[in-house]
């Protein structure tokens, strides 16, 4: 690749930078001690999440890997079990934090587009029995990252959510990009948080922030969850020049999210159009589009990655699961446009010449 030749990083929505007037929401923001509880505009964050999701409190963690690992400490007891979809980011990407944090054993299930069937979860809850384990909490993800960012169906998640309250389960919803389904679902948040006990959000993913991610509950869930982000060492002090960036996120970057939906349908339908029998190019629900095909080498999505890089491309090889292509933000009409052609360019050289 030429030193000169211009990136379009489409690796993941993560990869956004603060533009102008978040940087000086940043900056004018009034601090204190958030640890103390007197940050005003940690305080202001944590008031519009409860208030947007519709719950009693909410409460700002730096990352959400840390904001689902509260999630499973504030419901479950060491040697609880936990239900989750086996694609799900919190039983694939964090570490086994369930197990070495808290003591939590897991159950993954095989689901359909981030989705388990509910006889599923139903015949995976423990008998009331003196040598099991306790079934606690059942996680799921919304959207499904790994199924495609594929949006889960309002009925299913309250069909969920009533199998949890018939059994005495706590629901948990990882919802790092709960805003990307609403806006393809045109379902509001705060109905999708109404039926889980808690949700995780992130800022920094579609929404545009440098970091950080929020938790929204009950009272006295989030005043537990306060206690566990201490102890995991996430609290931070002077943490109002991130939930300034937070604020204006949620005031500003949410109705945009639509142009990363369109975007990524633009370039589906771009690559169906090539026509490449091998090839099998997802149908977005939100701001992904995955590439897949047949082949014996477990190296070539990595390859292909590789070859995007070198001509201005950047994206993510997932082993065994395909290509993913996410944008954000900061990928303008121009470079979505170039993205396709690089990648039309290369998909014909590796397909069809």
């Amino acid at each position: 690749m030429d030193s000169n030749t211009e990136i379009t990083d489409l690796r993941s929505d993560t990869v956004t930078r603060p533009d102008a007037p978040m940087l000086e929401a940043m900056c004018s923001a009034p601090l204190g001690d958030d640890v103390f509880g007197d940050d005003p505009t940690v305080i202001e964050l944590e008031a519009l999440a409860a208030e947007l999701f519709g719950k009693e409190a909410a409460v700002f963690v730096p990352s959400g890997t840390m904001g689902n690992s509260i999630a499973v400490g504030v419901h479950c007891d060491p040697g609880d079990e936990v239900i989750f979809e086996a694609l799900c980011h919190t039983y694939n990407f964090e570490c086994g934090g369930a197990a070495r944090l808290w003591g939590v054993q897991a159950v993954s299930i095989a689901g359909d587009r981030g989705q388990i069937p509910l006889e599923k979860i139903s015949a995976s809850i423990r008998a009331d029995d003196v040598h099991m384990p306790r079934t606690r909490l059942v996680i799921l993800e919304q959207t499904s990252n790994i199924a495609g960012g594929c949006i889960l169906p309002f009925d299913y998640i309250e069909s969920v959510s009533s199998l949890c309250q018939e059994k005495g389960l706590a629901f948990h919803i990882d919802g790092a990009r709960i805003f990307n389904a609403s806006a393809g679902s045109g379902i509001e948040v705060a109905r999708y948080a109404a039926c889980a006990d808690t949700v995780m959000f992130c800022l920094s993913k579609g929404l545009g922030t440098p970091a950080g991610s929020v938790l929204v509950g009950s009272a006295e869930t989030v005043a537990e969850a306060r206690r566990l982000r201490k102890l995991l060492g996430g609290g931070l002090r002077q943490a109002g020049v991130l939930a300034a960036c937070g604020i204006y996120a949620l005031n500003h970057n949410v109705e945009r999210l639509g142009d990363d939906h369109r975007r990524a349908a633009e370039l589906a339908a771009r690559l169906e159009e090539l026509d490449i029998e091998e090839l099998q190019v997802s149908s977005p629900d939100t701001n992904m589009v995955f590439l897949t095909w047949e082949g014996e080498d477990s190296g070539r999505y990595a390859d292909f990655s590789q070859a995007l890089r070198a001509d201005g491309l950047m994206v993510v090889a997932i082993p065994n699961r395909g290509i993913r292509i996410v944008f954000h933000k900061d990928v303008s009409e121009e470079s979505a446009q170039q993205a396709g052609e690089i990648l039309t360019r290369h998909l014909r050289g590796l397909f069809l010449e």
